[in-house]
């Protein structure tokens, strides 16, 4: 099947047709039981596949099997969507509560304080920061993902973000949104 795989790879529809028939069962079972959702199982056989059809060509038989090669990659992008999932509600329920605590006029002037200095903020970070920023947190892409297709190691892109984020606490302290602990904001007393 590396031989179907590598065809797929190369634009072969025919290749495509027999990969997906032999191996989306797996996926799809694999993707019921870590979704146990059938819809977002689907989306998530959907998706890896996908995947498959962008990286299958770095598949490496020596690491294992076709099988647990799609397994692990299944297993894993489940999980990832969960934890976005689970990353989502909080800030959802965080934006509901700042709206009902801006109420007051001085509440939304600083609201709209703080949201212009985070935009000044963020247009400082050096380009490679800000893309992996905003790649990482409102494309919702992995940093495998993002390695993968900007073809640099995983290890740079973690750096990139780690790096943006400091950046971006450094950027904020400097604007006075940020006390000495790198969380706290200034108050007038």
């Amino acid at each position: 099947m590396v031989a179907v795989l590598e065809a797929m790879c190369a634009g072969s529809v025919e290749a495509f047709d027999r990969f997906y028939e032999r191996y989306a069962p797996l996926v799809m079972h694999i993707a019921l039981r870590v979704m146990e959702d059938r819809m977002e199982a689907e989306d998530l056989c959907h998706d890896v596949f996908l995947e498959v059809l962008r990286t299958g060509k770095h598949f490496d038989r020596t690491r294992g099997s076709i099988e647990s090669w799609l397994a692990v990659l299944t297993r894993s992008r489940g999980l990832d969507r969960l934890r976005r999932a689970r990353r989502a509600v909080p800030q959802e329920a965080g934006l509901a509560n700042l709206e009902t605590a801006a109420a007051a006029p001085e509440d939304v002037v600083v609201l709209r304080l703080a949201q212009a200095a985070v935009r000044e903020a963020f247009a400082a970070l050096p380009s490679r920061q800000r893309r992996a920023l905003v790649t990482a947190y409102y494309r919702d892409k992995t940093q495998r993902e993002m390695a993968d297709e900007w073809n640099v190691p995983l290890g740079t892109v973690k750096s990139w973000i780690r790096g943006g984020i400091a950046n971006l606490r450094k950027q904020m302290a400097v604007r006075g949104w940020l006390g000495g602990e790198g969380g706290k904001r200034h108050d007038a007393k």
